[in-house]
């Protein structure tokens, strides 16, 4: 039966160009599937977009979006958007946002109160998800392997003696934010002052974390189930703003060419950490495996990239879902979850 959905993408985070290539393609699939479909730009309330042709090279810039500057005035336009999603009943919300409120467990909220369903994990879980330092907390606990790492609270806090233990390279990043933006591979202690300052521009709080040297791979999971492994081959060394999102920056390997016993172990690793925050529907999990073959998971993507040719989708092919399939098949995960 066709089902009237409202697909809400763009927002005001720094991932805001990645979004909308996520809520067109979405919009695009659900669309063909027979759907009465409404993509609404929640940045700016009700902004209902009706071209859906936009080019993903023409959307995503080489740099992230600088909305981020105008979220104090922007944000407050989510209200207008859940308001017009009441007025329209529609049967069903999909979640085509990437970091900001999007993930982070606000929205989330708030569709939970309206009594609206939507797509992706809901508010704890999507709350300690975008919270890096939270969800390694819970990783370890749970048996997950992690690089081990400290939080920063406030720049000048910082202390040498505090990240000496862990070796150089280290890892400065923002501890709220995705697709690496904020991101710094240090490798001079005396360079760490100018990354903790551009990590703080995106962040109230900055992870400083021992560097994995090795192979980059990631597990999706659909539905608690884990799929194949894909292993990523950044042009930079490290899967970057720029090798996630510019094409012929990083190669793709479905299913990765490691052992089965290996592949088995990523598996169970990323159906663990999914479970440890208590995900639902689908997510991504990441992870840096050393020549060893040890795994150490990053994070947990709750509300991952979802055009044709991101990683969630890559491995659902893989199994024999094509795309509009696997839009679809969320979208019916939602309305069971009511």
């Amino acid at each position: 039966m066709p089902l009237k959905i409202a697909v809400l993408l763009g927002g005001t985070s720094a991932e805001r160009d990645v979004s909308l290539v996520t809520g067109l393609e979405i919009s695009k699939a659900l669309s063909e599937k027979g759907h009465q479909v409404t993509a609404i730009d929640c940045a700016y309330g009700a902004k209902v977009l009706t071209d859906w042709s936009a080019d993903s090279k023409e959307i995503i810039r080489v740099e992230p979006s600088e909305m981020e500057s105008r979220q104090t005035t922007l944000n407050r336009n989510i209200f207008e958007t859940i308001r017009y999603i009441l007025d329209n009943t529609f049967d069903v919300v999909v979640l085509a946002l990437h970091g900001g409120y999007g993930e982070n467990g606000q929205l989330q909220a708030l569709l939970k109160l309206a009594n609206i369903p939507f797509t992706g994990s809901e508010m704890l879980a999507s709350a300690m998800g975008m919270d890096k330092h939270v969800s390694k907390s819970l990783f370890r606990q749970s048996g997950v392997p992690t690089a081990p790492w400290v939080l920063l609270r406030h720049p000048e806090k910082y202390r040498q003696e505090q990240v000496k233990q862990f070796g150089l390279p280290l890892v400065v990043k923002p501890n709220d934010q995705g697709s690496t933006v904020g991101l710094s591979i240090v490798d001079e202690l005396q360079k760490m002052p100018e990354a903790i300052s551009l990590a703080f521009q995106h962040s109230d709080s900055v992870l400083i974390e021992k560097f994995i040297p090795g192979r980059e791979m990631t597990v999706a999971i659909l539905n608690g189930e884990a799929l194949p492994v894909i292993e990523i081959i950044p042009e930079h060394g490290i899967y970057d703003y720029e090798c996630k999102y510019q094409t012929g920056k990083s190669q793709y390997v479905v299913p990765a060419e490691i052992s089965e016993q290996t592949s088995r172990e990523l598996q169970n690793l990323a159906q663990r950490a999914y479970h440890s925050i208590n995900c639902r529907h689908y997510s991504r999990i990441d992870f840096r495996v050393t020549d060893e073959n040890e795994a150490f998971c990053l994070e947990v993507n709750t509300l991952p990239g979802m055009t044709p040719t991101s990683l969630v989708p890559k491995a659902a092919n893989a199994v024999g879902i094509n795309f509009s399939d696997l839009i679809e098949r969320i979208v019916l995960l939602a309305l069971n979850s009511k």
